[in-house]
């Protein structure tokens, strides 16, 4: 969501009046919308690899995992997750791969 559609979100509360007020009004949106798009970016990738099946290619298991150790690294770095979140994400995300593979 833009900047925009969140202003169009608040319109109904009191706007603020002090400038100071506005500028963290201003922050706060724009940190909400980065962390949407973080969160958003997260959930595609895990499921991404939740939706991998045994008949899965090895190249489509391997470009899935690689985008969700990136994603999660990217986020963990950002502090949106801490970096143990992102590290039990990974070790999840690499266990269900080996079991994906043992199967096949």
């Amino acid at each position: 969501m833009t900047l925009k559609g969140w202003f169009a979100i608040l319109t109904p509360l009191p706007m603020p009046r002090i400038a100071s007020a506005k500028k963290a009004l201003r922050q706060n949106i724009a940190r909400r919308t980065k962390n949407i798009e973080r969160k958003t970016a997260l959930k595609k990738a895990s499921k991404a690899v939740r939706r991998l099946t045994p008949q899965s290619s090895s190249e489509d298991i391997a470009r899935a995992l690689s985008a969700l150790y990136t994603t999660a690294d990217k986020v963990a770095k950002t502090k949106f997750i801490k970096k143990t979140k992102a590290a039990r994400i990974k070790s999840r995300a690499a266990k269900f791969v080996g079991t994906l593979r043992a199967q096949s």
